[in-house]
């Protein structure tokens, strides 16, 4: 299953870090999401973007996760010559990863 059918994504930058969270929708997906969505798994999806470290951070009170991408925009917004480097992409990009269904 596509991590896009059980959890919705936000996202924030600042300079060349993007800062990705990951919420799921009904907190009973959230263990099976937090098993297979790791910060390993993130930085191999992302590979061809994130130049950096990936760090998660669990929340699993709120059924959420969040990412921290070093080195994740190319410079940063204003120093980048992609049309949207923002972290929006990222976010969507990273829901559409694969995991084993619940």
């Amino acid at each position: 299953m596509l991590i896009r059918e059980i959890a919705h994504s936000r996202a924030g930058d600042k300079g060349d870090i993007s800062n990705l969270s990951v919420i799921v929708y009904d907190i009973k997906d959230y263990r099976h999401l937090e098993k297979y969505l790791t910060a390993e798994c993130v930085k191999m999806h992302l590979s061809d973007v994130v130049l950096g470290d990936v760090v998660r951070h669990t929340l699993p009170g709120l059924g959420a996760m969040n990412f921290v991408l070093q080195k994740a925009l190319g410079g940063g917004v204003t120093r980048s010559l992609a049309l949207d480097a923002h972290g929006k992409c990222l976010g969507s990009a990273l829901l559409n990863i694969t995991i084993p269904d619940v």
